[in-house]
């Protein structure tokens, strides 16, 4: 009995973690499969040949630091809304919001780019991969834009501050779940093209 009880007193409690936390943390886990499975998908591919060989769009680079910048405005904003600075936390969310847009508008022009250069979504895979590339994750970066919009909202209505985190801590972890993606996405390009 005492070695029951023992156990008992000596068990370790279980991690909590707010349900829509732990459901963001599934669904990041199933977009890094997928990209996975298609990042393997588009090396054996490649390997087979019938390859279209073509530069990437220099527009990939201005994203690239737009995506970056974004996440630092964002950080900005967060460690804000930690000290309770509401001016700093609405600005910083502005800024890393209008920067997501900017980073959409750069990626449907770095679509034009392709085919200016006559790279098609059908036609070859290599182009077919790359479209498919950009534009998945531009369908889940306008779900990280929405997400922004609703918090910078949510800040101008007194809803985010030190004490109301979890949106905002939400926010932050999928618009850094994403600039990962996009530079790993952009480095695998680069290295596999």
């Amino acid at each position: 009995m005492e070695e029951k009880l023992a156990y008992v007193e000596g068990a370790e409690q279980p991690i909590a973690m707010h349900p829509k936390k732990f459901a963001l943390w599934l669904f990041m886990v199933t977009v890094v499969m997928i990209f996975a499975a298609l990042t393997s998908a588009y090396i054996v591919r490649q390997s087979e040949g019938n390859w279209l060989e073509y530069d990437l769009p220099a527009i990939f680079y201005y994203t690239s630091g737009i995506i970056v910048l974004s996440s630092v405005f964002l950080h900005w904003a967060y460690v804000s809304a930690k000290k309770d600075n509401l001016l700093q936390l609405r600005v910083g969310m502005s800024i890393a919001t209008l920067l997501g847009v900017l980073f959409l508008i750069g990626q449907w022009y770095s679509w034009v780019a392709l085919v200016d250069r006559d790279v098609y979504f059908v036609g070859n895979p290599a182009g077919s991969f790359l479209y498919v590339f950009t534009g998945l994750h531009a369908l889940h970066l306008i779900s990280g834009v929405i997400f922004l919009i609703i918090v910078l909202i949510s800040s101008f209505r007194y809803k985010v501050h030190s004490q109301a985190m979890t949106p905002m801590e939400m926010c932050v972890t999928y618009w850094h779940f994403l600039g990962g993606l996009w530079l790993y996405l952009f480095m695998f390009l680069q290295l596999n093209h």
